[in-house]
């Protein structure tokens, strides 16, 4: 069963200025899915996962293009980076036959890929200009039930416009709770695959293919254990030195190690917002899951009752939203780290997400409660940076936007992504 996902608009509008377009993101995602469903009908398709299509790609890239014809899709083009420069070549002889005989250019090649790192490294080497980017993340909580979402704007005239209009049906914290413990894969969203059995799949996958290579084969159990334990961890402050301690690795295997789970997908850093102001920020970002169910599964949690219940369920109720947030903004084609930041500073006050845009500061917290205490009262802090500051966000599981002070409104975590 396929479902509709939000970033078909911005592939169809992005394939429209580029002869090529490229999407990254975590596997089993959905990126070939939703690339076979756009564009499988006008283009032959290839994937490197097939290792007699990478040893021709690897031993004779233009030799594989001239087998594989554009238009083409290239499913993992990472593995095969000297790919793109050959591509290049056929762009810009297509182009130039273009310009040369008055012909509209057309979208020649569709590339996709499991490691950003690699990509656009060779992107930025070969296709510079010539190539539109587009970053890929597991389904929203909307696109799980087909309905359509839009990219996160915490202006409250604006959301509770959009609440008025809405049928969406309210969901509780235990519903919120089933959602987070499942996650956003295509396949155990639509129920093709059996929850654990999934998650247990998709590890051995993902190490197999995207990390093998990268580490040496002695250390993919302590690779395992070093996801679960982040997994744990997430939405807390990264800190390598006792991380490394902890788990018996040096500091840089450390680092290493989470660049290849954020280059990969799975994670996602938020930042600290700085501003060039204080030396009494926290510099250190968070750390974030971008599958909750994938998360979940690491963390060795059985059931979603017990994930809401236990000491962790806020955390994992924040890594929730923030994911949320994040996937509304990039299957809008908007970069999340050009507006998301968080705040903290060495006398442990902290908002959870800053959204700033246009000079202004929207401050959002993030609470599990239905009636937190007192959240708005770090969102003082802010005026030392001389910008405008919105009425703020308190995102939790109530069920509908009301003022909770003159600073915020509550906001239900179910609205996320209208």
């Amino acid at each position: 069963m396929y479902l509709t996902r939000d970033i078909e608009t911005t592939i169809l509008t992005v394939s429209k200025s580029f002869p090529a377009i490229a999407i990254y993101g975590a596997r089993q995602i959905g990126k070939s899915t939703t690339l076979y469903k756009l564009f499988g009908s006008s283009f032959n398709v290839v994937t490197l996962d097939d290792t007699v299509e990478l040893e021709l790609a690897l031993s004779n890239p233009k030799g594989f293009l001239e087998v594989h014809p554009w238009p083409l899709i290239i499913d993992e083009v990472q593995k095969a980076p000297k790919l793109l420069n050959e591509i290049k070549i056929i762009i810009d002889k297509e182009r130039y036959d273009c310009l040369i005989n008055n012909k509209k250019r057309k979208l020649m090649y569709v590339l996709s890929s499991s490691n950003q790192f690699i990509l656009q490294q060779g992107i930025s080497e070969s296709l510079a200009g010539r190539i539109g980017i587009i970053e890929m993340y597991s389904m929203t909580q909307l696109e799980a039930i087909s309905v359509k979402g839009e990219a996160f704007n915490p202006n409250i005239n604006n959301l509770l416009e959009k609440e008025n209009k809405t049928s969406l049906k309210c969901a509780n914290k235990l519903e919120i709770f089933k959602r987070i413990y499942r996650g956003g894969m295509p396949d155990v969203v639509t129920n093709e695959s059996e929850r654990n059995t999934y998650f247990k799949s998709y590890l051995d996958t993902y190490l197999e293919k995207d990390v093998r290579n990268l580490i040496s084969a002695s250390s993919e159990m302590q690779f395992r254990r070093f996801m679960a334990y982040l997994a744990l961890r997430t939405a807390t402050e990264i800190n390598y030195e006792v991380y490394a301690r902890e788990l018996g690795i040096d500091s840089a295997t450390c680092k290493r190690w989470i660049s290849i789970l954020q280059t990969s997908g799975v994670i996602y850093l938020l930042e600290p917002y700085m501003a060039h102001i204080s030396k009494r920020i926290i510099k250190a970002p968070k750390l974030y899951f971008m599958d909750t169910g994938l998360c979940a599964y690491l963390a060795k949690w059985p059931n979603s009752e017990m994930l809401e219940a236990c000491a962790m369920g806020g955390q994992f109720f924040e890594t929730f939203v923030i994911s949320e947030i994040i996937k509304s903004l990039a299957n809008n084609n908007i970069n999340p780290k050009e507006y998301l930041y968080y705040y903290r500073d060495i006398d442990q006050r902290e908002i959870d997400v800053l959204f700033i845009k246009n000079n202004e500061i929207t401050p959002i917290e993030i609470k599990k409660s239905e009636t937190p205490n007192k959240p708005t009262k770090n969102f003082k802090v802010l005026k030392k940076y001389n910008l405008k500051i919105n009425r703020g966000l308190i995102i939790n599981t109530s069920d509908k936007i009301r003022p909770i002070n003159e600073n915020a409104y509550v906001f239900p975590v179910y609205l996320l992504g209208l």
